[in-house]
């Protein structure tokens, strides 16, 4: 398939590279993701949006995969990747065509990048048929129906800053429920739709008192999801 014009020439490097390497190379990583993914050394990866590719550098690190490539729109972030991961481009996913066939990964990751797409449902359709059947997708957004934006609306406020929640690059909004039917909507299975940060006893506590709306006290949504057999 032929690639953005403003596509950086993928490069590659061996796994040997991450021997040694102190906690700071990999910082960023989303250790959460990986620690759910099988142990197969012969596992594809892809991530979109994969900043300086801490999460990729940790799944390689350890035995997860034997191959992780990358989609970054940022060119020095990129840059950086390149030292860490298998294969990186530049490339913006909503108006690219990558150059990988059909089935070409097991698990697709998206860490904090869906929200900042104009249109995430056509994207997800577009990049699930890139795994294969089975293959594992994880993703994470934030949650607009957490309880401190609500209030804020009920103060008449929508204020943007430059990171977090409230990051000014963010298209779309999405609640617990809303982000599971986004998923669902690109032909995945539902495995989970839960926060990042599991509750602790006083989220517990303020569920119950809220009548079970935990949506209220979850600040980032994490969903974890397959593609059928």
């Amino acid at each position: 398939m032929a690639n953005n014009q403003n596509e950086v020439a993928p490069v590659s490097a061996g796994t040997g590279a991450y021997s040694g390497k102190t906690e700071e190379y990999f910082a960023g990583a989303r250790d959460d993701f990986v620690s759910e993914l099988p142990d197969n050394s012969q596992s594809r990866i892809l991530e979109i949006g994969c900043a300086s590719g801490g999460t990729g550098a940790l799944a390689l690190s350890e035995g997860k995969c034997g191959w992780y490539a990358a989609v970054e729109l940022d060119e020095s972030a990129a840059e950086r990747a390149r030292a860490k991961l298998s294969e990186v481009i530049v490339a913006d996913v909503e108006h690219a065509e990558l150059p990988w066939p059909e089935q070409s990964f097991d698990v697709l990751i998206m860490s904090e990048v869906l929200e900042h797409f104009a249109d995430p449902w056509q994207v997800l359709k577009n990049l699930r048929p890139l795994l294969k059947p089975g293959g594992l997708f994880f993703c994470s957004s934030p949650n607009v129906s957490h309880y401190r934006l609500i209030k804020m609306l009920i103060q008449g406020d929508w204020k943007l800053v430059d990171y977090g929640i409230m990051d000014r690059t963010h298209l779309r909004w999405f609640t617990p429920k809303t982000y599971g039917e986004l998923v669902e909507s690109a032909g995945f299975i539902l495995d989970y739709v839960e926060p990042i940060k599991p509750f602790d006893t006083w989220d517990r506590i303020r569920t119950f008192l809220t009548g079970g709306r935990r949506h209220l006290f979850i600040k980032q949504i994490k969903i974890k999801a397959h593609c059928p057999d």
